[in-house]
């Protein structure tokens, strides 16, 4: 029986690559959701999960709002728009620069229709000097002066992050508790096996390889030594693509799991035996039969 708390069902919203996933992180206080340099690299909806004192919040970490290309796109646009419905707040997280862009006046507009309570979050503080963060606030202020809060934080170095919490506590309802305790976030470790690949892919590869491929997990067992076994398939775009991921010799497919094995090691506190193939399936992305083939789904 779910214990009875105060819960605070927050999305964190934001156009690609403003921190969205090292917000969650960060919060959590371990790695739920992959992140690197490029942008999208978020697809699904993440609940990362953070416990403090009596309130549970529940954190979803959206893809970043952008103008879709493929059916992927598509799906992952819906994702954040159909995030902001039914929740306690929102949490609209922007870079320091004094320019409110078309993705920001989407999601203010989306928040605005949904009529629930708004923060402004204001990361990466620690690149700039604090003297350049007040024509930033005047700029979002100017857009819509509908925000409860602005708050700036740095996701990296931790800044800001309590004042945060403490303002998201004043969405917290009481109910039953959500998730147990001990529980981050609500992804299968088979999900995150696969997500942590990706990611490694994501920073050794270039251009848009990275964006182009899926993983599929064909066997996650564990051995009565406690070794889990992992058999991942990559799915790529185009045969040109395949040669590039394995690399000459191997060398990059080797790099590439020997660094998702460090990680999916650490994630589940054992050791890891990790065998991967590459194989084409063409234009995936573009195909929605594929795209919910490899879990993209809206439910």
């Amino acid at each position: 029986m779910s214990k009875i708390q105060n819960v605070a069902m927050i999305t964190v919203c934001g156009r690609p690559n403003v921190g969205k996933s090292s917000l969650t992180n960060a919060l959590v206080g371990e790695k739920v959701a992959i992140v690197s340099n490029k942008a999208q690299t978020t697809r699904n909806r993440i609940y990362g999960v953070v416990n403090r004192d009596d309130t549970q919040f529940i954190l979803m970490d959206t893809p970043g709002l952008h103008k879709p290309k493929s059916a992927l796109g598509d799906y992952m646009v819906k994702i954040v728009t159909s995030s902001l419905s039914d929740v306690d707040c929102a949490l609209l997280l922007v870079e320091p620069i004094a320019h409110v862009g078309a993705p920001e006046l989407a999601l203010i507009q989306r928040i605005k229709e949904e009529g629930i309570p708004a923060i402004l979050c204001i990361n990466k503080i620690d690149t700039v000097e604090p003297g350049e963060l007040l024509p930033v606030i005047a700029a979002y202020n100017e857009a819509w002066d509908g925000f409860d809060a602005i708050i700036p934080i740095s996701a990296h170095s931790g800044d800001g992050l309590e004042e945060l919490l403490a303002e998201l506590r004043k969405y917290a309802v009481e109910g039953p508790q959500l998730f147990p305790d001990g529980m981050t976030s609500d992804q299968p470790e088979r999900q995150v096996i696969g997500e942590l690949l990706r990611e490694k892919m994501l920073l050794c590869l270039d251009k848009e390889i990275p964006h182009g491929v899926a993983i599929e997990i064909e066997r996650f067992t564990e051995r009565d030594s406690g070794v889990i076994d992992v058999e991942a398939i990559i799915f790529c775009e185009k045969a040109s693509h395949k040669g590039i991921i394995i690399g000459k010799q191997g060398a990059m497919l080797k790099k590439i799991s020997t660094m998702a094995r460090h990680d999916m090691e650490k994630f589940m506190g054992t050791k890891v035996y990790l065998e991967t193939w590459v194989k084409v399936k063409e234009n995936w992305r573009d195909n929605v039969n594929f795209v919910r083939s490899f879990g993209y789904n809206e439910e």
